[in-house]
């Protein structure tokens, strides 16, 4: 019998497999991640500020935590910069580590002033426990609270109100959703809602805000005010890639099934409806993509 022959190894050159043009572009986005962790947190100089009347039309942010203002405000931005509107930002909880949360409104102080924003305390050190069960399980507590809510809500009479969707995923994303609900519930307020994403996608957005590149890089500078929570976990140098994955998500979810994506770099999901008579009121017949040099005011006309 003839001699029985192996079947020589494949041999590939890793080094031929890799080089390739998607190999730099992949290396160019971690050297920058590195980087940016070399840059300076916080300490920048405060904008130059739009000058806002006192009657201006306002827009309340309700931030679970502090840093979500400058994370999900995209869309507040544009309202201050194109339409002068007053953004006031309120503190609904200053985290839930008492140790930090005379750090975290120092911190948030700073960061609204360099991005713009008025600041509103709930109360010293915020609320506490603003989450599904305590809704459940507490309703004296949490009617407390809701009436915080309330009474801002009276005071300001805003035209825009930001705050969580209802699956945001972290705890008090979700609560600060049901404690701004249950506070419009009886009141004679008619505002535009906005509600943000973060943690827990929207699987039914209706508004895509694009952002340019100069307010993305304050959005991130004033993330980086949160100087505690970034050298926790680097919110602020994740924050474009996920602009830019919005823009993926957004294309389809707000655009249309199938439709090609805008060719834009950053952008924001949000859903937009109005409150009337204790609920949701859609406003948009179909998805509504907002690009950079539209005034934002647009919207809520």
């Amino acid at each position: 019998m003839g001699r029985r022959l192996r079947p020589r190894a494949c041999r590939i050159s890793t080094r031929k497999f890799h080089m390739h043009p998607y190999r730099q572009f992949v290396e160019s986005y971690e050297r920058l991640y590195r980087e940016g962790k070399d840059i300076p947190m916080g300490g920048f100089p405060n904008r130059a500020k739009a000058q806002i009347a006192a009657d201006a039309p306002v827009a309340l942010i309700f931030s679970p935590h502090p840093d979500d203002e400058c994370i999900i405000g995209a869309l507040p931005l544009r309202l201050l910069r194109q339409a002068t509107m007053r953004v006031i930002n309120v503190a609904v909880t200053q985290g839930s580590n008492k140790a930090r949360q005379a750090a975290r409104w120092e911190e948030l102080q700073k960061a609204c002033e360099f991005m713009g924003f008025e600041l509103i305390q709930t109360r010293p050190n915020g609320l506490e426990r603003v989450n599904p069960k305590t809704r459940e399980q507490d309703p004296a507590f949490w009617k407390e609270s809701v009436g915080i809510i309330s009474e801002i809500l009276k005071r300001t009479n805003p035209k825009v109100i930001f705050f969580p969707h209802e699956q945001d995923w972290n705890s008090s994303h979700i609560g600060t959703h049901y404690l701004v609900t249950d506070a419009l519930k009886g009141l004679a307020l008619t505002p535009y809602t906005v509600e943000t994403e973060y943690w827990g996608q929207n699987n039914r957005p209706n508004l895509m805000v694009q952002s340019t590149v100069e307010d993305v890089a304050d959005m991130v500078a004033g993330t980086s005010f949160h100087v505690g929570e970034v050298t926790r976990n680097p919110f602020h140098l994740f924050l474009p890639a996920w602009m830019q994955e919005n823009v993926r998500r957004g294309s389809e979810l707000v655009g249309g099934q199938g439709e090609a994506a805008p060719d834009w770099t950053f952008a924001t999901l949000y859903r937009m409806r109005k409150w009337r008579k204790d609920g949701f009121e859609e406003v948009l017949e179909k998805g509504r993509l907002l690009p950079a040099e539209e005034n934002a005011g647009v919207l809520f006309a």
